[in-house]
């Protein structure tokens, strides 16, 4: 089965969002660098974003201003469409970020489109904000974008740090709108950074 055999409702709204909803499948083809706590393969984006929309759900009462969760969450469960496109951009990969956001720019043109264009620019504008990081929701949603993998990597011996040959101050950069935003999870976030150091996960 594939696209090709998509049954037309005769309806073109109908049509498109359940094309989309097709073409996000392709989410779980997406791997991250990110160990699964068991350590029995890679996470793929899908799995990452569900992670951090339920983790959405937990932790605001460390949040230094008010959010709302139920929005933080749609956030969450949207921030990496674009990758279906643009592929997985390593954090700590300098290169690769370099064109991240002219590939994930493109991304963005070629996704939303195929949507109603209401809800393409609806789920787009969470995209925007969520990169901007100017709005509490936006920064509480990029908390959890990395705390998320932060704990993978203390449960998975620091598996993509020791990957990639990452050095503390890197992950203390990555982790500033923690220390930022929820200074309580922090103190337990710059423990483990000791632990990680100690342990030869992070270089010093």
């Amino acid at each position: 089965m594939s696209m090709e055999d998509f049954l037309t409702s005769g309806k073109v709204r109908l049509d498109q969002q359940l094309k989309f909803s097709a073409e996000i499948d392709q989410m779980t083809q997406i791997l991250r660098r990110t160990l699964l706590v068991d350590k029995s393969r890679r996470e793929n984006d899908a799995e990452h974003s569900w992670h951090i929309a339920v983790m959405a759900l937990l932790f605001e009462e460390y949040a230094k201003e008010p959010v709302n969760v139920s929005r933080v969450a749609e956030m969450c469960v949207v921030h990496d469409l674009v990758e279906i496109y643009a592929g997985d951009t390593f954090a700590y990969d300098v290169n690769g970020n370099q064109d991240k956001q002219a590939r994930e720019e493109a991304a963005a043109d070629k996704l939303f489109a195929q949507l109603p264009e209401e809800q393409g620019s609806r789920i787009r504008a969470l995209w925007e904000e969520f990169d901007a990081l100017e709005t509490a929701d936006a920064k509480y949603a990029a908390c959890m974008d990395r705390l998320q993998p932060f704990l993978h990597n203390t449960l998975t011996d620091g598996h993509t740090w020791v990957e990639g040959g990452t050095a503390r101050p890197a992950v203390e950069k990555r982790m500033g709108i923690i220390k930022e935003f929820m200074p309580e999870v922090y103190d337990w976030i710059s423990a483990n950074l000791d632990r990680a150091v100690e342990k030869g996960w992070l270089k010093p």
